[in-house]
C-alpha cells in the first residue's frame, strides 16, 4: 500500500487524492473542479463505482445503487469522524473504481447495495480487489438484505477469494470494541423499513460478517440485514429514531479506526 498510517491519536492516516467523481442525472461521472490535485485531508472516505442499472435515494438525490444515501450520508458522518477523532477529515468522499491505480491510495472502501445494484465485478476487477485487501484494505459493504441478496454477495465474492468464507464476527473481536463497544441486539433499519409505524420491518436478524486474511486481521465487514448508510443520512430527521444513528456512527467510526490501525 502506497498510504502512510501515522498514529495519531486514533490512528488515522494519511492518504492521497482522488479527484473526485460525482454522478450526474443520467448515473455517469463528471469530475468536481473544486478538488485539485494535492491532498486535502488525512482521511477520505472512499465509494466502490460499479457498474449498474438501477437508481434509488430520497431527500430528492435518486442516485446509481452505488451512490445510494450521498451526500447527506457522506457529509453527517464525516463530520462525525472529525468530532471524534483528531484527524483531518476530508469534506465529502472519494467515488473510484477497481481498476483505477489510486485506489491503493485510500484504505477504507465503502460498497453500498451489492445485491439491488447488481454488483458484478470481472476477473480483473476481482484480483484488483483481492490485491487491494491483501495488501491492507478494508472493505465495508452495507444494506443488502434476505437470504437472495447474501447468496448473491457471498456468490460474487466467491470470485475474490474462493479459498475463504465469511465468518460471524464474535462479540469478542477488537472491531467491536477498539472506541466503541458496539452493542449487536441493535439492528439499524433503513429509512424504508420505518415507513409503517411499529418495529422496523426487517427481512431478518442483523448479522455483522467477515472475511479475514492469513493473519487474523478483519478485511471485508458485511453488515447484513442493516443499513448504516440509513443511520448516516438521516442523522437530522426527527421522524428516524436516534439510537439507530448512533449505533450507525458508532460502528463507521469503529470500522475506520480498525481499517486504519490494522
Amino acid at each position: 500500500m502506497r498510504w502512510v498510517r501515522s498514529l495519531r491519536l486514533l490512528g488515522i492516516g494519511c492518504v492521497a487524492l482522488l479527484p473526485f467523481l460525482i454522478p450526474d442525472a443520467s448515473g455517469s461521472q463528471r469530475h468536481d473542479p473544486r478538488v485539485g490535485d494535492l491532498p486535502e485531508a488525512e482521511f477520505h472516505l472512499a465509494r466502490m463505482i460499479y457498474r449498474t442499472n438501477r437508481r434509488a435515494g430520497s431527500h430528492g438525490y435518486i442516485q446509481p445503487m452505488w451512490a445510494v444515501d450521498y451526500p447527506l450520508a457522506d457529509a453527517h458522518f464525516l463530520r462525525t469522524l472529525e468530532r471524534y477523532t483528531t484527524a483531518q477529515v476530508a469534506e465529502d468522499s472519494r467515488h473510484l473504481e477497481l481498476t483505477d491505480d489510486r485506489l491503493f491510495d485510500y484504505p477504507f472502501l465503502w460498497l453500498q447495495q451489492p445485491a439491488a445494484g447488481r454488483w458484478n465485478p470481472t476477473r480483473e476487477e476481482s484480483q484488483r480487489l483481492r490485491e487491494y485487501l491483501l495488501r491492507g484494505g478494508f472493505l465495508m459493504v452495507d444494506d443488502f438484505h434476505g437470504e437472495y441478496e447474501w447468496e448473491y454477495f457471498e456468490s460474487v465474492m466467491k470470485r475474490v477469494f474462493p479459498e475463504k468464507d465469511f465468518v460471524e464476527v464474535a462479540a469478542s473481536d477488537p472491531l467491536m470494541h477498539i472506541f466503541f463497544d458496539i452493542d449487536k441486539n441493535v439492528q439499524i433499519p433503513g429509512d424504508r423499513h420505518l415507513r409503517f409505524g411499529g418495529p422496523p420491518q426487517m427481512q431478518g436478524p442483523p448479522h455483522w460478517r467477515a472475511l479475514y486474511d492469513d493473519k487474523g486481521r478483519l478485511i471485508v465487514m458485511a453488515n447484513h440485514n442493516m443499513d448504516i448508510g440509513d443511520g448516516w443520512e438521516h442523522a437530522d430527521d426527527p421522524d428516524y429514531p436516534l439510537p439507530f444513528t448512533k449505533a450507525a456512527y458508532e460502528l463507521g467510526v469503529n470500522y475506520i479506526i480498525y481499517a486504519m490501525t490494522h
